[in-house]
């Protein structure tokens, strides 16, 4: 099975270094994922200071829960350092960082989880209940490492929020810039005002579906890799296994 992250020994400081590419998930399907019961396993033989290199687009929403608990619980210090993407779940493992440090052309990006659901009307409103608990968990993690505002973070979670490495450091959620020492620190408003969400006039789903971390490309993705690979599985059979919440 190939594992989507691998371990380095930094010659220099002997530190362990993870190197976390690939998407966060539950259960494995297709070969390149983990399951967090597995990355325990691993973690646990690891001793003293973590770096994590991260690049992933997110996936499921527990399982990066679990990873986060699981870095947030390590003995010793956890430097998280994102080369290329945190989106969805991968936002909420950079949050586990004691320190979370980006590169100047990374992108960290929040929104608001989404799930498959199919039912009756009384599932459907069982299955917003439920999406409504999950964002306030995921709301815990950012707020704990930004201190923003529960409301701040909910606003930016509705508009699918993209943020630079600048933009994603002057609202605190990460740490620093790669390769910046010695450089000006962007400040963060002191009225943690609304001037760091994104303006009306900014495009927001429309343009972001081009992108391929976008929900609509990511699930149809899914959808045409779990039609290939399970060819001739009935469809209700492949929708209870999607039947999960998605970061």
């Amino acid at each position: 099975m190939n594992k989507f992250w691998n371990w380095v020994r930094n010659e220099g400081t002997g530190a362990s270094e993870l190197i976390f590419n690939g998407p966060i998930s539950e259960d494995t399907w297709f070969g390149d994922e983990i399951t967090p019961a597995m990355f325990r396993n691993e973690l646990s033989k690891v001793s003293g200071d973590l770096t994590v290199w991260l690049n992933s687009s997110g996936g499921d929403v527990f399982a990066a829960s679990q990873i986060y608990t699981m870095l947030r619980s390590h003995k010793g210090k956890v430097t998280v350092k994102i080369d290329g993407i945190a989106a969805s779940a991968a936002s909420v493992v950079a949050m586990a960082g004691d320190e979370t440090l980006i590169a100047p052309t990374g992108m960290l990006m929040i929104h608001n989880p989404s799930t498959v659901a199919f039912g009756n009307k009384e599932a459907m409103q069982k299955a917003i209940e439920l999406l409504d608990e999950v964002k306030e968990s995921i709301i815990n993690a950012y707020e704990e490492k930004s201190g923003l505002s529960r409301s701040k973070i909910a606003r930016m979670m509705d508009e699918e929020t993209w943020l630079n490495a600048k933009k994603a450091q002057s609202l605190g959620l990460v740490d620093g810039i790669l390769f910046a020492s010695g450089q000006p620190q962007p400040e963060e408003d002191p009225d943690d005002s609304d001037e760091d969400t994104p303006e009306e006039d900014e495009p927001k789903e429309d343009t972001l579906t081009a992108m391929s971390y976008s929900r609509a490309a990511t699930m149809q993705s899914l959808m045409q890799k779990v039609s290939a690979k399970h060819k001739g599985t009935p469809v209700d059979q492949l929708m209870s296994r999607l039947n999960l919440l998605k970061y």
